[in-house]
């Protein structure tokens, strides 16, 4: 038997039914008030019987002022009956295989578009260095705003629960709030939540502590923690190994290692808009394939908090090797599962290798080859290519079948349209 299919026990005492996760990834299929919306239900109801152990969902906003991009679930204040339901039916949907389904708790601070807010909130006024005019002058937070989205992140926790999802995950990753505050380069504060490692990290740990009082002590809470932001001054893998050991103080079930932000998306396996930054980890003997798992092995000598690795995997064999070299205890699979949504239960019932849909790309990457060492455009490229993404996903949602044979440019068109369509007025 695949160790794919080991039942995991969390230390709060939750079980998954395998070691498989579907990682979270951005839908932009709730209404633009933030509801969730039959798309979503199909979506996940396709995931659930797709046979993952566990569901992650995309993010969960609490700010509606500050989305990761429109099309967000939105929970800032405490839900309405017409959103708790709303919430009810997409978990029921979500677990009806009998999987967990977490929900991805998320602040975008300056990695808000223009287009949603054109002045966020941040740690610092510190703009994004992104070209092309999408992310606007950021404001720094006071530290009464920042207590409040400390307890805006206990309320979403709490709602979610009561809708019947089966843990939450604090997104301390990719450039979100949350992990801006842990960047050095981001955050150049000099009060309480600036400077030092400690202060930098005071705001992730405040929103676990307030998750960990709305749910209770029998719930998994999660950390998705980046291993470093792969940039010159940013927040760093040894800085990453301190964090984890905290949030395992804190009592978290489980840390996803992921790494990068807008400006180095080192999770897409993309260039950046600069060199990415080397880190101090030793390379293992592991299968070279998926982005972070040197990064788990080298954390797991420091905690014992279980681990979900994301990013890249393909193949079986290097799954399971990263499970049984104690590197991940959770396998996190995301761009597979934008066509092939029952890749879980193909791993399990044999296949040794899942389909690289960038393969369906051929025609972009030619193009980007032209590029050269452009490394602006090359990162401008890569977000269409997850443009193609995107529009898998909303696919799913809205037909229930994946469109395979769409163009990226098509993909890129149709989701910028739809953007536009739930930011109108």
């Amino acid at each position: 038997m695949t160790l794919l299919a080991n039942t995991l026990t969390l230390p709060c005492g939750a079980v998954t039914p395998n070691r498989i996760a579907k990682a979270a990834m951005t839908e932009g299929l709730a209404t633009p008030a933030g509801l969730p919306t039959p798309e979503l239900e199909r979506l996940y109801g396709l995931w659930s019987d797709g046979g993952a152990g566990m569901l992650l969902s995309g993010n969960i906003q609490v700010d509606r002022d500050h989305l990761e991009r429109p099309g967000n679930v939105i929970i800032d204040s405490p839900p309405s009956p017409e959103m708790q339901s709303a919430l009810a039916r997409w978990a029921a949907a979500a677990t009806r295989n009998g999987n967990h389904f977490w929900a991805q708790i998320s602040h975008a601070g300056r990695q808000t578009q223009k287009n949603i807010n054109p002045h966020p909130k941040a740690p610092s006024a510190v703009k994004l260095g992104l070209p092309g005019g999408q992310f606007g002058q950021p404001v720094a937070l006071t530290i009464d705003e920042i207590e409040d989205i400390v307890r805006r992140f206990g309320v979403c926790a709490a709602a979610v629960k009561k809708a019947g999802f089966t843990g939450v995950q604090v997104h301390a990753a990719h450039g979100y709030l949350l992990s801006q505050f842990l960047s050095p380069r981001s955050n150049q504060r000099t009060d309480s939540y600036g400077g030092s490692l400690e202060n930098r990290a005071r705001a992730l740990l405040d929103c676990v502590a307030a998750v960990r009082k709305a749910v209770g002590t029998g719930f998994p809470v999660a950390v998705k923690l980046n291993s470093a932001d792969f940039q010159k001054g940013g927040f760093a893998f040894s800085e990453s190994l301190q964090v984890a050991e905290w949030l395992q103080a804190a009592g978290v079930d489980l840390i996803e290692i992921s790494g990068g932000t807008y400006e180095q998306p080192k999770l897409l396996g993309i260039a950046g808009i600069e060199d990415e930054e080397p880190q101090a980890v030793a390379q293992s003997t592991q299968l070279r394939e998926a982005y972070f798992v040197d990064f788990a092995l080298a954390m797991q000598a420091k905690v014992t908090i279980p681990l979900m690795v994301t990013g890249g995997f393909r193949q079986r064999a290097a799954m399971e090797q990263a499970l049984a070299s104690g590197s991940a205890d959770l396998i996190g699979l995301g761009r597979p599962m934008c066509v092939l949504t029952d890749a879980p239960n193909q791993l399990l019932a044999g296949l040794t290798e899942l389909p690289r849909y960038e393969n369906n790309l051929s025609l972009f990457p030619r193009w980007l080859s032209f590029l050269g060492n452009l490394k602006a455009l090359r990162a401008i490229a890569g977000f269409a290519t997850q443009y193609w993404y995107y529009s898998q996903i909303d696919a799913l949602g809205r037909s229930g079948k994946a469109d395979p044979d769409l163009s990226v440019f098509a993909a890129t068109k149709q989701t910028m349209a739809l953007q536009k369509k739930l930011t109108a007025k």
